[in-house]
């Protein structure tokens, strides 16, 4: 503990995933993105709830089904009153249900451009490992030794290279984790105690802070 650099990452994408659907306006297969709103219908005690998307090319909107032919009684009250609210934070993590995504479109594009949040959650003076953990509240696309090449500014070569001689470790036993898609959870430490430049290099990237 004495001598880690403790961060956490948070990494947020930019854009939700875009399914591809055959538009009946455009007469061809397009792509569609929700415009975030959510429309309901009652019968009688059942409930059917959609989430809106729109063409790009031409604006005609496709229902997505996230409830059919519901009991009202049956629904999570949270996810109930999110439907009925259009909470947009309930809407933005389903726009990223990938699996709901590939059950009703031909094909979903996802996106690597992410925003990026650093927090310094414990350091010491002499700090030799750095222990990156990560939050991925939504499903990015971006591998993991491309996340690290990027933000600590090392070559996915010399990151491969660290792996193999155990001086970057991770909690994962995955085979080839480093060219996994990064998810919540997964930590990252990196033994830097013959990098004399830590402090003034590799710390800055690390927090997000200069020195």
């Amino acid at each position: 503990m004495c001598n880690i650099l403790r961060v956490r990452w948070t990494i947020v994408p930019q854009k939700a995933p875009q399914p591809w659907i055959a538009c009946s306006g455009c007469g061809a297969l397009r792509a569609f993105q929700s415009n975030g709103k959510i429309r309901l219908n009652a019968n009688g005690r059942k409930l059917d709830a959609w989430l809106i998307y729109k063409c790009l090319t031409c604006e005609r909107t496709w229902n997505r089904p996230i409830l059919e032919r519901q009991y009202v009684r049956d629904i999570n009250p949270a996810v109930l009153e999110a439907l009925q609210s259009n909470d947009p934070q309930w809407i933005r993590t389903e726009t990223f249900n990938l699996e709901a995504l590939r059950r009703k479109s031909q094909r979903v594009d996802e996106f690597s451009e992410f925003d990026i949040e650093k927090e310094s959650l414990h350091e010491t003076r002499n700090w030799t490992k750095l222990e990156i953990e990560l939050m991925v509240p939504f499903p990015v696309s971006t591998r993991l030794d491309r996340l690290l090449a990027s933000e600590l500014r090392v070559s996915r070569a010399r990151l491969q290279t660290l792996h193999d001689g155990g001086t970057l470790r991770t909690n994962s036993d995955r085979a080839a984790i480093l060219r996994r898609r990064i998810k919540t959870g997964t930590q990252v430490t990196i033994d830097l105690s013959t990098e004399a430049d830590r402090e003034q290099l590799w710390r800055p990237l690390a927090t997000g802070s200069p020195l």
